[in-house]
């Protein structure tokens, strides 16, 4: 760790942590080599099932024994269970995962292993001889609610962002966008800097907008004045521009596109270094050029003095800035 002190360990303490170290890795090519055998067998046993446990415990990333698990689970526990002993099988293995992804929260493999679990838990007991989708919808539930704790704790966890769209889109009694929108809200809330729940937002308002739920022009407008509440806030964090140029899209709307770099131009005023804005304003202005006044010499010329202010502030870009001159003919 950084600007932690090292503390000089003697020689006999440096050679009694290697032979730990040797004996952890003799104890995990030991378990690695029993795992391996059985699978080779094809052992579906409840003692391989168990044994694929310790190895995960030790090892989360090891994805050949994850499918091994889902085989014994598959060929051997499964055909010998009843639904209601698959349902509560299954959701030990949601529990242990939940586990595994506090301590590995980036593992693909853990998250797959959900997934398939969620997707293999069976409907639920006979309600008039009509399956009731309770344990499926239980299991569902309590999934949702692991993953939003997990963005309790890190609100930029995008695994968790990805589970979660899984999750919403495949439960089997659907959460309302609206409602989606709002949980968005909070999290952009609570704080701006959240690509995850900029981009869950704008994909709510697309479902609601082509359903009819909600007017675009109208709600676009409320979008414009939360992004702009962002962009004040922390002008140098491009989640919120983002966002605020997936807003103006392709630049049809010239009313909107004039107000809102008019609104980045007062926000430049106050905020002279902001990279962002001076890139935002070349956007749009450019978008004013291509859709609504090709022949506009001030908005060109406005256009190549940013760029030239872009060249000196961020010189890395240098090059894409001269480019983008030379395509305004300057």
């Amino acid at each position: 760790m950084h600007h932690v002190k090292r503390i000089r360990q003697s020689p006999e303490a440096l050679a009694e942590k290697k032979l730990r170290e040797k004996s952890k890795i003799e104890e995990y090519l030991a378990v690695t080599d029993g795992v391996l055998s059985r699978k080779k067998k094809q052992d579906w046993s409840m003692d391989a099932f168990q044994s694929t446990q310790r190895l995960l415990q030790i090892n989360p990333e090891f994805y050949t024994v994850w499918n091994y698990r889902r085989n014994i689970l598959l060929n051997g526990i499964f055909p010998q269970s009843t639904p209601e002993e698959i349902n509560n099988i299954l959701s030990n293995e949601l529990s242990m995962t939940t586990a595994a992804l506090k301590a590995n929260p980036k593992v693909y493999w853990i998250w797959n292993h959900r997934r398939w679990c969620l997707e293999n838990v069976p409907d639920g007991p006979e309600r008039n001889e009509t399956p009731s989708m309770e344990w499926r919808q239980a299991n569902w539930d309590k999934e949702l609610f692991v993953a939003e704790k997990m963005l309790d704790a890190d609100a930029r966890n995008f695994h968790a962002w990805n589970y979660r769209r899984y999750i919403l889109a495949n439960m089997p009694t659907r959460r309302t966008e609206t409602s989606e929108l709002a949980y968005t809200s909070r999290k952009i809330g609570a704080n701006f800097s959240n690509f995850s729940a900029w981009h869950q937002r704008s994909k709510s308002l697309v479902v609601l907008w082509e359903s009819g739920q909600l007017d675009p022009v109208e709600s676009k407008d409320k979008e414009f004045e939360l992004v702009s509440n962002a962009l004040y806030t922390d002008p140098d964090d491009q989640s919120a521009w983002i966002y605020h140029r997936w807003l103006i899209g392709s630049g049809e709307n010239k009313e909107q596109l004039e107000r809102e770099i008019q609104v980045i131009t007062e926000l430049l005023q106050e905020q002279p270094d902001s990279k962002w804005s001076m890139e935002s304003l070349v956007h749009y202005k450019r978008l004013l050029l291509q859709n609504h006044s090709p022949d506009s010499q001030a908005l060109k010329q406005g256009c190549v003095e940013l760029l030239s202010r872009l060249m000196d502030l961020d010189p890395m870009r240098y090059f894409r800035y001269r480019d983008l001159t030379r395509d305004l003919g300057q």
